[in-house]
């Protein structure tokens, strides 16, 4: 069945439940200072979370390394597409000197897609992951990365730094993939996933969803088993917001009922934690699933 996701509809009402904290207060003002000083990106203000208001006064963030330009054009994504900018090899450094200003335990690294390097900025991963651990020794690091063009050598150079996990989101249904996923296949992103966890079966994977762009309930079901097939061991399920007019439209707002479904379903299939709810985020409440 095609599907292409554009209408002329008039689209869906915001829910008067789906409201985030505004983004303000001492220590979002504090970090947003030492953000810019540092000379880091966010994905928390690249893609327009609605929760930076929350996880900055909570002294939370995740970090996008690699630049803010991204090769890759998916219309549900804020970050800035086009010209990849050249690779700072001393942004590691400058990371984790935020993480040890912020005294995090537990610190989330995520990039750009860089189709236009050969390893998809897998280095800059391993470097980021050690600079952190000999800077906050004990912190633990999540990394939230691409797909590599599915190179399991890449994924190999980030799964030899030891993250304490390793996220890659499938994002979407299989169906949508060509509307949302420009560049990505489902199938290779399950493979990556799969990869890890057959070379490091101690290390916990994670993997997530945007719901509200089309998809049915029935498909949201056929890729949670999908992902427990690789063994994945955390989800993440949350609303698809549309970050401006340009982006991909929304097509429905989910239900609390059916995030509350879906996580009670997702935990019978065997996965270990799951967060499930409108504005649920990749790496919302991400040191939860760990400890």
């Amino acid at each position: 069945m095609k599907t292409v996701l554009v209408t002329i509809a008039s689209p869906p009402e915001r829910p008067r439940w789906l409201r985030a904290p505004a983004p303000v207060g001492k220590n979002y003002r504090e970090l947003k200072d030492l953000i810019g000083r540092l000379r880091l990106h966010t994905v928390c203000e690249s893609a327009a979370c609605p929760n930076v208001g929350e996880c900055w006064n909570q002294r939370t963030a995740t970090f996008m390394i690699l630049g803010n330009v991204c090769t890759r054009r998916c219309g549900f994504c804020a970050v800035e597409k086009g010209a990849p900018l050249p690779v700072d090899y001393d942004e590691p450094h400058r990371v984790a000197e935020a993480v040890a200003a912020m005294g995090l335990r537990f610190a989330v690294i995520t990039s750009v897609n860089r189709d236009d390097r050969k390893d998809g900025g897998a280095e800059l991963f391993a470097l980021t992951i050690r600079a952190v651990r000999e800077r906050v020794p004990g912190c633990g690091v999540e990394t939230l990365v691409p797909d590599f063009q599915g190179s399991h050598a890449a994924m190999e150079t980030v799964m030899a730094a030891r993250p304490d996990v390793l996220n890659h989101n499938t994002e979407t249904v299989p169906r949508l993939y060509r509307q949302v996923r420009v560049g990505a296949r489902y199938e290779r992103s399950l493979d990556m996933l799969a990869y890890v966890k057959e070379s490091r079966p101690n290390t916990p994977t994670k993997s997530g969803l945007m719901l509200g762009l089309g998809e049915t309930l029935d498909e949201v079901r056929a890729v949670m088993r999908d992902l427990r097939s690789a063994q994945v061991d955390i989800l993440t399920l949350g609303q698809y917001l549309r970050p401006s007019p340009k982006h991909l439209p929304i097509l429905r707002y989910v239900p609390v009922e059916d995030f509350a479904a879906l996580k009670r379903e997702a935990c019978d299939l065997g996965f270990r934690h799951v967060e499930s709810g409108p504005l649920v985020r990749s790496s919302y409440h991400a040191a939860d699933a760990v400890t």
